[in-house]
């Protein structure tokens, strides 16, 4: 166990030290970007399938942005069954602000594609001519600058695509405990300021937020070259960065309204992606389930292993491989307003959302994979 503690420890050195400064969370979007000469014009597509509770809230704060050039808002409501369309025209408060809306009653779901996707498509295609799109989900509130930073963001850098992790809601224990690491395991994945390196290969979005330069869209093959994709922000990423740069960030102010009151919400939201994320493989999901009992369960079960044995050196290995891991997690619970002491629970985290995973394996070999709002995919 000696061994194994030792390597669990050299991971978490090299992690600290030489994986991207993924665990930093120091990739903002600057509010004090370059002045945009001028003022694109803008349209935000907003894919909707029964979100009542939060579209209104969303498309408000879309039409309660700063933003100076032409912003224009269009809601597809994919087939909803609980009255979405009506929660996002109800919160238009005069004729100007009708006019920035567009409710579009989305068509049936084509085969080879993605219910998502399908609703994007259609909108993006009764957008008009504009600049820069801004996909964003119907349970985001947007801060009223949001538009402006994404923008000069995008103009300052030449970028095809700027991307923003949104705060998600961190108010039930269990988001407490499941949703920081959850924000910490995506960066470690995607190490951020690789991301964001021009120079690099590795992409990465988050599909809450996501502002695409129109034309770069276009020539890449636009949303149907990404048609069937589940984890389609980072598809979109992939697409978009041989032909211009992306950046990715995390949001302070612009944050999702999507509540995850237990567990199963928590669960049900990883298991959907999890198994693809690992391209449906069992090796790869073999080998990540070992490297997650490595590199998250092994330091504390070293420890007590090494107490419970008098077994100094085991247990100062475990200790040490614990303490590294929740110093790189303190930046992000930072950033969440959590206590320091959820630092220690990260093995613990890591390995609930090991058994999603397996269970999103479990749920693709059932044919049940991708399962969201009714719908699963193969």
């Amino acid at each position: 166990m000696i061994y194994l503690a030792s390597i669990s420890l050299l991971i978490w050195l090299y992690l600290m030290l030489f994986h991207g400064r993924f665990w930093h969370s120091d990739q903002l979007l600057n509010s004090k970007e370059d002045n945009i000469e001028e003022d694109p014009a803008v349209a935000c597509v907003i894919p909707a399938r029964n979100e009542v509770e939060t579209v209104g809230r969303t498309v408000r704060s879309l039409l309660d942005q700063d933003y100076r050039g032409r912003l224009s808002i269009v809601v597809v409501d994919d087939n909803s069954t609980d009255g979405t369309a009506d929660a996002a025209r109800g919160v238009l408060s005069d004729r100007n602000e009708e006019k920035r809306l567009t409710i579009i009653e989305g068509a049936p779901l084509q085969d080879g594609w993605t219910g998502k996707m399908w609703a994007v498509s259609q909108g993006i295609n009764n957008v008009g001519n504009v600049a820069y799109i801004l996909l964003t989900d119907a349970d985001i509130d947007h801060e009223p600058g949001n538009v402006t930073q994404l923008v000069a963001k995008a103009e300052a850098g030449k970028l095809g695509l700027v991307s923003l992790m949104v705060k998600l809601r961190c108010h039930s224990l269990w988001e407490q405990f499941l949703i920081p690491a959850f924000i910490y395991f995506f960066q470690k994945l995607y190490p951020f300021p690789r991301v964001n390196d021009p120079r690099r290969n590795e992409a990465a979005a988050a599909g809450g937020c996501m502002l695409v330069h129109a034309k770069t869209l276009h020539a890449a093959g636009g949303i149907a070259a990404i048609r069937n994709r589940v984890i389609d922000d980072c598809a979109l990423a992939r697409l978009i960065k041989p032909l211009r740069p992306v950046w990715l960030g995390l949001a302070e102010g612009t944050r999702s309204l999507r509540a995850y009151e237990d567990l199963g919400q928590i669960w049900r939201m990883v298991a959907r992606t999890a198994y693809v994320q690992l391209d449906h493989n069992p090796f790869w999901l073999a080998g990540t389930v070992v490297g997650m009992l490595i590199l998250y369960l092994l330091p504390p079960l070293a420890l007590v292993a090494g107490i419970v044995t008098g077994n100094p050196v085991l247990a100062g290995l475990g200790a040490a491989a614990w303490l590294v891991m929740a110093w790189t997690y303190l930046p992000t619970l930072d950033l969440y307003r959590q206590n320091v002491f959820w630092a220690l629970s990260l093995p613990f985290a890591g390995a609930l959302y090991t058994l999603m995973t397996l269970d999103s394996a479990r749920q693709h070999y059932l044919g049940r994979g991708g399962a969201w709002k009714g719908r699963t995919y193969p």
